[in-house]
């Protein structure tokens, strides 16, 4: 067996995957050895500012020192670390990118929206079955930006990222709590801008199913089901009619956020920033529901997201 360790390091959260796969790079899933989450908010203030905060960067070089630990106890033997929409648009990268090489010794990759959604739909279709000639819609909705992925047991189709997130859209525009119905109405016409450009590039009606992947949406899941904690096994590929999940959108994007808090599911960096991931969320299975004309009528969640590409990535090109 071969270990890997995968880290992604989006606007939210950054982590962390020590996985084992086959060492001659058989196709396959790999066998989890690590996972770890921590919400470090890269992206703080960079929608307005242009630039990474230093409490931000050093909230995520502490994390990373942490990582740094885990792959030296675990014995990784190759790493590939991955930073996206948050670091993407930032003027002053290089500090992060420097202090990242310092702590783990490896070049940080700042991977382009492209990239960012071929990784995420090889991550999540790994663990699909195969969907034949059926185009498959794989979702992957972060803290700066969401990717469309467009694909089939083939690959990629199409792909597109666009910069609308639960992180970018609260601190542009669900500053209230709850969001006053205008602000939910500004948020939703940058999404509705969003889904429009995306749609130039990925073909939205082709899709016959559609895949969720990433905090947000497992978030929502759980919210959904009405689990009494955060249980991986019960979101991974749950099944879910829309009109459940959008009424579990709306629920979470009008609580207040010590109602959401109080929630035994929600992770304490979420909080604040789950009204606005609903928001997208709803606001994408709508435009979805409508341009199918009702073939879609469910969607899936995975646990298995940009993080496993990452990690399948590297044993790809081992």
């Amino acid at each position: 067996m071969s270990r890997v360790a995968a880290i992604d390091c989006g606007t939210n959260s950054i982590r962390l995957l020590i996985a084992d796969a086959s060492a001659d790079g058989a196709p396959g899933p790999l066998a989890d050895v690590v996972r770890e989450m921590r919400v470090v908010r890269l992206g703080q203030g960079v929608d307005a500012t242009g630039e990474l905060a230093p409490e931000a960067l050093e909230r995520t070089f502490a994390a990373t020192r942490d990582y740094a630990e885990l792959i030296k106890v675990h014995g990784a033997g190759h790493v590939r670390f991955a930073a996206t929409s948050a670091t993407r648009d930032a003027r002053n990268r290089q500090v992060f990118v420097d202090g990242i090489r310092d702590l783990l010794g490896v070049e940080p990759e700042v991977i382009s929206g492209d990239e960012e959604a071929a990784l995420s739909f090889a991550g999540a279709s790994s663990v699909l079955p195969a969907t034949g000639e059926d185009p498959i819609l794989v979702v992957d909705l972060g803290g700066g930006s969401t990717e469309f992925v467009l694909g089939d047991s083939t690959g990629v189709i199409a792909a597109r990222s666009v910069d609308i997130g639960c992180v970018r859209l609260t601190e542009r525009h669900l500053r209230s709590d709850p969001p006053t119905a205008a602000q939910i109405a500004a948020a939703e016409a940058d999404v509705d801008a969003a889904l429009d450009l995306a749609a130039q590039t990925v073909p939205l009606d082709r899709a016959t199913a559609v895949v969720g992947v990433a905090g947000s949406i497992t978030t929502i899941t759980a919210h959904a089901l009405g689990l009494d904690e955060y249980q991986p096994d019960r979101i991974h590929g749950a099944s879910l009619d829309l009109e459940t999940i959008t009424d579990a959108c709306t629920s979470l994007l009008e609580m207040t956020r010590d109602e959401r808090a109080a929630l035994p599911y929600m992770h304490p960096g979420r909080v604040d920033v789950i009204g606005a991931g609903a928001l997208v969320w709803r606001r994408i299975l709508d435009r979805l529901a409508s341009v199918s004309r009702g073939r879609i009528a469910t969607a899936v969640s995975s646990e298995h997201d940009i993080l496993d590409g990452i990690a399948l990535s590297i044993r790809d090109a081992a």
